[in-house]
């Protein structure tokens, strides 16, 4: 267990400068399973070296694949090709990182080997079916415990894997990037159907790599008839973790911060439509593509934002950041009103409950719903103590409410900024916020 760090914040201020948040996580992930399942030696620049990418990291290792790294974000992964991997000889640890097992869940299926799949006591406690029912439709054999988490044992199934067409119920890329990594060891044709867009890193990701995905429409189709071949990998900046400075420059007064190198992809820029929607002043600069991805600078400066019904399309390409967005929503004059969220109730937190909880502490009338929230903006944020429930996202989204807090905020629980961004104190503190650990 890591130990316990508490975040105090003390109130005001403002946010200025340039900095580089670290890589995206989700294409950080991408990287290492791809990587190690292509043929050559695979080069990784702008990796995310935070806990939830090392357990990728380390799960590889174990089933025989040489990584060198990470140096300063730098990673050379030693290919083992589509049928390399080898039996790891323990299970394998995921730690906090629902993509590395939902993902692995999926890749694991077609191999010639067992394995079993473990993570912390909330990885534990997250939904899994979503993933090993449709997978048993292509043949998969996966043991859950009685309500459907994990541990996952997983039993090889090497040639026996059918190809299939889905339809997901919601949307996920997790549950569809594992479907297709599964249909790359699976007889036919694997197509998935989205039931709205979600972000699409493994699809082009694949094709970076030379392994055909085909798009029509809402569906993504693969068979097995592809194979990997080693690339060099750029990751930009993680958007969702831009995404706390988008929002703190935002709220607070006579600020001016400007996010370099940060990742827009289409799929994942829900959060600057929903700020702009509430009057957000967020310029878009020096567009770019590296290695498949979009990329801009974004410079984000105060402005005075209002309430609205955040529009349900959005929803699935800004589900991690509405966190920090509530905060926004809480600074923001008028009511704002989320639904269609209700994917938020099974994240690393009930993100809805806990969030309700902690703006209620800090003096905000934030009402949760089944499927979102509904928040009175325009008052004060008060001071107080909240508890982050050992989430990431809630941690730093409670941070940034200090800008605009009347007194000092204390955030319980913040071991696990670790996973997805463990330069989030000294980075937010060299742009002006008043940050310390206790």
């Amino acid at each position: 267990m890591s130990q316990s760090i508490t975040f105090q914040v003390q109130p005001g201020g403002s946010l200025r400068g340039e900095i580089r948040v670290p890589g995206d996580k989700s294409m950080s992930h991408r990287s290492i399973m791809l990587g190690s399942i292509a043929e050559g030696v695979t080069h990784v620049r702008g990796f995310l070296n935070a806990e939830d990418a090392m357990s990728t990291l380390e799960a590889f290792r174990a089933m025989g694949v040489e990584i060198e790294g990470p140096v300063n974000g730098e990673v050379t992964i030693h290919g083992v090709g589509k049928h390399g991997l080898k039996a790891p000889t323990k299970p394998l640890y995921l730690g906090n990182s629902g993509t590395s097992m939902r993902l692995l869940s999926g890749l694991l299926a077609g191999q010639s080997f067992d394995c079993t799949l473990t993570g912390d006591k909330s990885l534990e406690s997250r939904p899994m079916k979503r993933v090993t029912v449709p997978l048993a439709q292509m043949g998969a054999v996966i043991e859950t415990q009685e309500n459907g988490t994990a541990p996952l044992h997983i039993k090889g199934q090497a040639g026996k894997l059918k190809g299939m067409h889905y339809d997901m119920p919601i949307a996920s890329a997790q549950v569809k990037s594992c479907l297709l990594l599964a249909g790359m060891y699976a007889q036919g044709e694997t197509s998935v159907t989205e039931p709205a867009p979600t972000r699409d890193h493994t699809e082009r990701m694949l094709n970076g790599f030379g392994y055909p995905v085909v798009r029509e429409g809402s569906a993504a189709k693969i068979d097995s008839n592809g194979k990997l071949t080693a690339t060099e990998i750029d990751v930009p900046s993680d958007i969702s973790s831009a995404a706390f400075f988008l929002v703190g420059a935002s709220i607070a007064a006579d600020s001016d911060v400007t996010l370099k190198h940060v990742g827009i992809n289409p799929t994942r820029t829900g959060v600057i439509d929903i700020l702009r929607l509430m009057g957000a002043n967020i310029e878009v600069l020096n567009q770019r593509e590296v290695g498949g991805e979009p990329v801009a600078d974004l410079r984000v400066r105060s402005a005075p934002l209002k309430g609205i019904d955040i529009p349900e399309h959005l929803v699935p390409l800004a589900i991690d950041e509405f966190p920090v967005l509530f905060v926004a929503a809480a600074c923001a004059e008028g009511q704002t009103v989320l639904t269609g969220a209700e994917e938020l109730r099974v994240k690393e937190s009930d993100r809805i409950q806990v969030m309700a909880d902690g703006l209620q502490i800090l003096g905000v009338n934030a009402q949760p719903t089944k499927d979102g929230m509904v928040v009175q903006g325009g008052g004060n944020i008060g001071g107080g103590e909240v508890d982050s429930h050992g989430d990431h996202r809630i941690a730093m989204s409670f941070s940034i409410a200090g800008l605009r807090a009347s007194a000092p905020i204390t955030i319980k629980d913040c071991a696990n900024v670790n996973t997805s961004f463990p330069e989030f104190r000294q980075l937010a503190t060299q742009l002006g916020l008043n940050l310390s650990t206790l």
